[in-house]
């Protein structure tokens, strides 16, 4: 029986052609095509300053400490998303603070961030994080930061391709300082591993390019044999034959874009009705990079746990996936005193979601034929 993923990279010939043809030049790390990777994201996003990096993972680390050193220790942020966005805060020698979601776009609560963090004088940071490729409340998040001189790095590793409500690529910067993207296996490009930073602020530029290669500052009348180490950098780099494949899937963007558009609006019109079944962002992703599909299932009132119910789809071929475990819950959090006290709409959404499949591959047959299993498996235990 064949099986299909919840997601999956989509890689032809011209990829694997621009990946061996760069294993034929001269420079295998970084070099040229790396620069021009860079060059072609900037452009794609409308932005003036793109470094690529290993990961997001790495982008948002240094990302961070790319901002001003000062005395202000807390960054706010979602608690769903992967645990490396908070991590990365914690890297930084910061203290994350948890955001509640709104249960319709599942990115920060707005009227939350208002009305929980009105003494703003200790926040160096709000980190929004477009869950499922949506980027939403951008603008007002944007003013709130603003109006509290709050600095605002976008975690827009499910996003890349996306639009903000008014139209702007995310990743412009319209309504951040800096926004990170990630380019693993089943995001909307891939370069392997990697990820990217965009902003239009030349001062970080500089200071993230000298961050993501150990610090080390190289000037031009300086010998070839010397360098100096100015900042605690790390190897953050991606390399040029990353970089072959990510100019290659460039190229392909607006197509990767219409055929999950096409996935997720296949999905609205067959289970909008669906008894027990709620399609968080339904309607809002006209803009969105539609990386992933969740929707809320009520397992209490089906009388089925979520492993179990999943494991049935699973049966049939058919493989999801929760995004994600709530930070808080992971341990190095809870010894630190974090939960899910004051986050209702985090834990609603963390006892009813599930990732449906979604990627460029995905045929409307294997579709149609998950979405009548998957109503079955509802139906079955109504």
């Amino acid at each position: 029986m064949k099986s299909i993923p919840y997601g999956n990279h989509y890689i032809d010939k011209e990829d694997i052609s621009s990946v061996v043809k760069s294993l034929n030049k001269s420079i295998l790390t970084r070099g040229p095509l790396v620069d021009k990777f860079e060059q072609e994201i900037a452009k794609v996003v409308n932005c003036k300053y793109a470094v690529a990096v290993s990961s997001c993972t790495a982008g948002l680390h240094i990302a961070l400490k790319a901002l001003k050193n000062d005395k202000r220790k807390q960054v706010l942020t979602s608690p769903i998303s992967f645990v490396s966005t908070a991590n990365t805060i914690l890297l930084n020698d910061l203290r994350p603070e948890f955001v509640d979601i709104d249960k319709d776009s599942l990115n920060i609560d707005l009227e939350y961030l208002k009305k929980n963090f009105k003494n703003t004088k200790n926040i160096k940071a709000i980190m929004p994080v477009h869950l499922t490729g949506l980027a939403s409340n951008s603008l007002e998040i944007f003013k709130f930061a603003k109006k509290n001189k709050i600095n605002v790095i976008e975690d827009a590793a499910h996003s890349f391709g996306a639009k903000y409500e008014c139209g702007a690529m995310v990743g412009s910067c319209k309504y951040s300082d800096m926004t990170v993207f990630s380019f693993h296996p089943v995001k909307s490009i891939t370069t392997l591993e990697g990820g990217v930073i965009t902003t239009n602020s030349k001062k970080i530029y500089e200071k993230l390019k000298i961050l993501r290669s150990h610090g080390v500052v190289k000037k031009s009348s300086d010998p070839s044999w010397f360098y100096d180490v100015k900042d605690l950098g790390l190897n953050y780099r991606m390399s040029d034959v990353q970089s072959a494949l990510g100019i290659s899937q460039l190229k392909k963007l607006k197509f990767f874009m219409n055929k999950r558009k096409e996935i997720s609006n296949l999905y609205d019109s067959k289970l909008n009705h669906i008894h027990n079944i709620t399609i968080p962002c339904f309607g809002k992703r006209l803009n969105s990079a539609n990386h992933l599909y969740v929707i809320e299932v009520d397992f209490k009132k089906i009388k089925i746990r979520r492993t179990d119910f999943m494991n049935k789809l699973n049966d049939n071929g058919f493989f999801t996936q929760l995004h994600y475990v709530p930070i808080p819950l992971h341990t190095i959090y809870k010894k630190k005193g974090y939960n899910l006290d004051k986050l209702p709409n985090t834990r609603r959404y963390y006892e009813r979601a599930i990732s449906l499949p979604i990627f460029v591959k995905l045929s409307s047959k294997d579709q149609n034929k998950f979405i009548n299993i998957l109503k079955k498996t509802i139906t079955i235990k109504s």
